[in-house]
């Protein structure tokens, strides 16, 4: 079984994602979140959709949107539970009109779609060009280190890096 998901699945996630946005983050200012809060809960359920999808533990027949709904509501709800920011209930609904902590909302929302796309778009990447991305883009370690780290020349990891560069941007163009 494979563990990553088809780009068909991963395209349905997305639009979903980006249709359900605004309901998604009332539903978790709802349940009494603060807007920063409830992107992170938006962006934690898409992650856990897109593990289930990858894991294979989401029934076929399930409706991507009903099922991320119901896990941004149980993550906000444990959010709360937690007492990571406990706020009171707020009567906030996806009819009502934007202001602009929802347009911000929505753009932190669309960031976030954005990188969980991404953490599947590296993943399609070979083993060393993965480690030559994450060891040059996100610990930004000179190219130096990095080919000291995995033992090739310094000319390779600027290859090596191009080729993955070229092959996210072709993997994030829908």
């Amino acid at each position: 079984m494979s563990t990553e998901p088809e780009p068909d699945a991963l395209e349905r996630l997305t639009q979903v994602a980006r249709g359900q946005r605004r309901a998604l983050t009332a539903l978790a200012r709802s349940e009494g979140l603060l807007p920063e809060d409830a992107v992170d809960c938006v962006q934690e359920g898409l992650c856990t959709l897109l593990d289930l999808t990858q894991t294979g533990g989401l029934d076929p027949g399930a409706d991507p949107a009903a099922v991320l709904a119901t896990i941004v509501r149980n993550v906000a709800r444990n959010r709360r539970r937690r007492h990571f920011r406990a706020r009171p209930h707020n009567d906030f609904g996806p009819n009502e009109p934007a202001d602009e902590q929802l347009v911000l909302q929505e753009d932190l929302v669309a960031r976030a779609e954005d990188h969980v796309r991404l953490r599947a778009c590296v993943s399609e990447l070979c083993e060393i060009q993965r480690a030559v991305v994450t060891l040059r883009m996100l610990e930004e370690c000179d190219g130096e280190d990095v080919a000291l780290a995995l033992g090739i020349s310094k000319g390779h990891v600027a290859v090596l890096l191009h080729r993955a560069k070229r092959a996210l941007k072709a993997c994030m163009t829908p």
